[in-house]
């Protein structure tokens, strides 16, 4: 073992016989932040200088080789070396530069990886170029090696999809060279370093490869290009992503390292990537909650699930899938069997497709029972009640689980809009009373609002916290009030909507110009989609209590006095002939809305698709900013997540909250106050909004160190 040659503080080279082993040792995962740049590229220099290297070893310590850029850099100034040089200087070297990837090797990671000679990887390893997820592309030559590695089609893939490969498939891919079983990095590199020495195998820079059937290639770029301006519903970086890859296939190495880098430049300057990173990081914050700091949660092994309809099976599959025991109550023998076959209809979709083997859906059926006895439920650490959304129906279910359940057993409701307070003093136990709301279908939907009633203790929401993690969730803290954070919020851009649609626009103008904006549907074809006799009875709950001065539209009530649901009934505000999933518009809606504007004796007026979102943005953003001033959200962040998760919200605009930072407060305020001259008790400027603007101050503001 030769002497340590310190490189950086991060960074460390040391000589192990003629191999310089060059350890990158930034946790948690190694990211390529200046001081790691600095420190590969001296121990890039120390080996070409020192004529005792014989070849360079490139390993991560910890769980992972380089998980990609330090994305805090992202925005600020640059700070030297860049990485495109780092890279440059690993394929410039004239001695064999050996990556052993373990853990994961993403973005920026890959790319030190792939300027590397060889590449050897673990079984546990993950490669992957996942820039597009944050509205990037990889800028420091991933889109001009990849390609000369894999091949253009599945290179383009690969960066287009922003999915990681699995080791195995990135071996068949030509990603790396060699698969070796083992846990240990360095050893194993070490022997594959030997290997090649003894093997004398030359230097072998990714750069000078030929990229496989180039014309070919170029005629599938052309369609991929077609086919990603569709799918990718206006984002930035994907269409530059192709432009790099042709870039590969047409011009030299160094032309094509010029033309990414600008790409990369204008990604970077794209308000995309600012509300993609917001996005990221937000889900990150959201977790940092009172109750999760102050306390530990309690554990959870077992859990019950009251209610086997679509939204209590999708929970039970959800708890099912993160390796727990799940215990469903039902009212029958023949809901349970229903129950059951929900639960099942899932995994048999999976062994369809060739997703899953019989024998793991038996074994993950077996952690599933049925029951009507609540007596079966007596030791559940975690009860989560899923019935219909009747406050009685719920109280009656929460006092048979305060007779039942274990002291300290946590007993959750899944209410959409209900006050869990009242729910909770149902029992004698309202300190393990908390609102675990889940989005339909519950085991795909990531949004999980956390719903904290007054008299909860802190662990319970603690284990609310741990348990969404378990289920891969993203969740969300939410205070009590009507509809919590997502379907409060909501409410009220349904509404600025239903006064577009008595104003003048259509109910298809409006689905567009929300979908133009970047949302996969407008609001009436996700009325459809739930069906309109839910947000009926809603507002049949609500009309004794609403402010009979507030305007009020009716046309939605008149299509469910006709019993058109939406899908389920083959009509809605849209028509769905032959069980059609995507509606037609439909002339006898349009016939119904005209009969309501004339019975108010409103003259239409037609909208643009940008006075349309004016509207339908200012109401989401006025909403989510009197949420945050009532503490019903403790940050601005999470009503971005919120909407971002669970409600469709494009997650290139980073959330409601992030957008109308990006917009401007001011202007967001002036069309609020333009928009209260015809409706003032609706269009309420937010205490909130006003002291920002005032204060010159944006809602990022209020995130910080919240």
């Amino acid at each position: 073992m030769g002497a340590a040659i310190p490189a950086s503080s991060v960074v460390t080279a040391a000589l192990r016989g003629d191999v310089l082993v060059v350890t990158i040792d930034n946790p948690p995962v190694n990211a390529l932040g200046a001081a790691v740049r600095q420190g590969l590229l001296a121990a890039m220099e120390q080996a070409q200088a020192d004529a005792a290297v014989a070849a360079v070893l490139l390993v991560g310590a910890g769980k992972a080789f380089i998980a990609g850029a330090d994305i805090r850099e992202f925005g600020q100034p640059p700070v030297s070396p860049l990485l495109p040089q780092v890279c440059r200087a690993i394929e410039d070297s004239d001695k064999p530069v050996v990556a052993v990837l373990h853990g994961a090797a993403l973005g920026g990671g890959l790319e030190v990886a792939l300027s590397a000679h060889y590449r050897l990887a673990l079984p546990a390893a993950t490669l992957g170029l996942p820039e597009v997820n944050l509205g990037l592309l990889p800028g420091s030559g991933g889109t001009q090696r990849a390609p000369r590695l894999m091949g253009v089609q599945a290179a383009t893939t690969l960066m287009l999809s922003g999915q990681p490969l699995k080791a195995q498939a990135a071996l068949q891919a030509g990603l790396v060279d060699k698969l070796v079983d083992g846990t240990d990095p360095l050893a194993a590199g070490l022997a594959y370093v030997r290997e090649l020495l003894a093997a004398q195998a030359p230097v072998r820079r990714t750069r000078d490869l030929v990229i496989a059937e180039p014309q070919a290639a170029l005629v599938w770029l052309g369609e991929q290009k077609a086919e990603t301006a569709k799918k990718s519903r206006g984002l930035f970086s994907p269409l530059k992503i192709i432009e790099c890859v042709q870039a590969a296939l047409q011009l030299p190495f160094d032309e094509g390292m010029q033309r990414e880098r600008a790409l990369f430049m204008e990604c970077i300057d794209s308000p995309q990537r600012a509300g993609l990173i917001h996005a990221f990081f937000a889900e990150r914050e959201v977790v940092k909650v009172p109750e999760a700091r102050a306390t530990q949660p309690r554990p959870v092994a077992r859990i019950a699930v009251i209610g086997g309809g679509t939204m209590g099976a999708g929970i039970a599959v959800a708890a099912l899938d993160a390796g727990l025991p799940v215990t469903m109550i039902e009212r029958d023998a023949e809901s349970i069997a229903r129950g059951r076959a929900n639960v099942e209809k899932v995994y048999n979709a999976l062994v369809a497709k060739g997703r899953m083997t019989d024998a793991a859906q038996a074994a993950v059926m077996a952690r599933y029972t049925g029951s009507t006895d609540y007596a079966d439920i007596a030791q559940v650490d975690l009860v989560i009640e899923a019935v219909f959304e009747d406050i009685e129906v719920k109280k009656a279910v929460f006092r048979e689980l305060d007779r039942v359940c274990k002291p300290g057993a946590v007993l959750a409701t899944n209410t959409s809009y209900l006050d869990i307070d009242a729910i909770a003093a149902a029992t004698s136990r309202p300190q393990d009373v908390v609102g675990l709301h889940f989005f339909s279908p519950a085991n795909i939907m990531k949004l999980l609002e956390i719903v904290v009633p007054a008299q909860v203790a802190p662990d319970v929401v603690a284990t609310a916290f741990e348990l969404a993690k378990k289920l891969k969730k993203v969740p969300v803290r939410a205070g009590v009030c009507d509809g919590f954070i997502g379907n409060r919020i909501l409410a009220v851009y349904k509404q600025a909507a239903d006064y577009l649609l008595e104003d003048g626009a259509s109910p298809y103008d409006i689905d567009a110009a929300v979908r133009g904006f970047g949302f996969a549907m407008g609001p009436f074809q996700v009325t459809d989609l739930a069906g309109g006799d839910i947000g009926w009875a809603t507002r049949k709950r609500r009309a004794a209590t609403r402010d009979p001065k507030a305007r009020y539209v009716e046309i939605a009530d008149r299509i469910c006095e006709r019993g058109w649901f939406g899908q389920k009934t083959g009509r809605g505000f849209y028509r769905y002939p032959d069980g059609a999933r995507v509606g037609q518009p439909d002339p006898e809606v349009l016939a119904i809305v005209d009969a309501e504007r004339a019975k108010k004796g409103v003259m239409p007026r037609s909208f643009s698709a940008d006075e349309i979102m004016r509207r339908y943005m200012a109401a989401m953003v006025n909403e989510g900013a009197n949420v945050v001033h009532e503490g019903i959200a403790l940050r601005p962040l999470d009503v971005d997540v919120t909407f971002v998760a669970g409600y469709g919200f494009p997650r290139h605009r980073g959330g409601p909250m992030k957008w109308a930072d990006m917009a401007g407060l001011d202007k967001v305020l002036a069309d609020i106050r333009e928009f209260a001259k015809e409706d003032p008790l609706f269009w309420k400027p937010s205490p909130l909004l006003e002291q920002l603007v005032a204060e010159g101050r944006n809602f990022d503001s209020l995130n910080k160190g919240a």
